[in-house]
């Protein structure tokens, strides 16, 4: 059978989170790297909706969200059981309205009538909640990193480089050594590996 073929985007934290389930599950797959300004018609065949990271697995499946991706890579093998780290709650909340405020606090331009830092007090609120999750434990889920952390820390990666003075002086100093931690985890470096935008191959 062929191999997965991953559509996806070095920098898009949808994607970021996706690759490192693939990675810490062994899957092998085939990566494609997209240029969002220049989406190739391969992916806009099987994901009309045009967003990375798109996942084509072997028997033919698209998935097209990221938690998906991650489900099905950690259920061909979860060396260390991330699935069982999971809150679907937190992570609703984060994909929810963390998210929402996030995109009009980061490009508050693209919208109108935002206020930015109306946008950022309730990414603060969050991130609050995160940090209190935090006390006395270095991950969401206790004491080893699992889904929640994997699937959480991306988007909490694009608030703190908005504007990394601000974070460094929220309040939020679990959140700041948790997020430095995975950052800079050796896992981390793995899937941020540069790749050349994917051309198919000429007739």
């Amino acid at each position: 059978m062929a191999e997965p073929i991953l559509y996806s985007f070095c920098r898009c934290p949808y994607a970021m989170r996706a690759r490192m389930a693939l990675h810490i599950s062994g899957v092998e797959k085939e990566h494609r790297e997209v240029v969002l300004r220049d989406k190739p018609a391969a992916m806009l065949e099987v994901s009309p909706k045009g967003t990375v990271p798109v996942l084509v697995t072997d028997d033919g499946a698209v998935l097209e969200e990221s938690l998906d991706i991650m489900r099905w890579a950690l259920g061909k093998n979860d060396p260390e059981g991330w699935l069982d780290r999971q809150d679907a709650e937190l992570l609703q909340a984060t994909d929810g309205p963390f998210k929402h405020h996030l995109d009009r606090y980061k490009y508050y331009t693209r919208y109108e009538d935002a206020d930015p830092l109306e946008h950022r007090a309730q990414c603060l609120d969050h991130l609050k909640r995160l940090n209190d999750r935090l006390v006395g434990q270095p991950n969401l889920c206790g004491e080893q990193r699992g889904f929640a952390d994997i699937a959480i820390f991306p988007f909490v990666r694009q608030c703190a480089n908005h504007d990394r003075d601000w974070f460094g002086s929220a309040g939020i100093a679990n959140v700041a050594a948790w997020l430095e931690r995975h950052v800079t985890s050796d896992l981390f470096a793995a899937i941020m590996t540069k790749y050349p935008k994917w051309e198919p191959e000429a007739a």
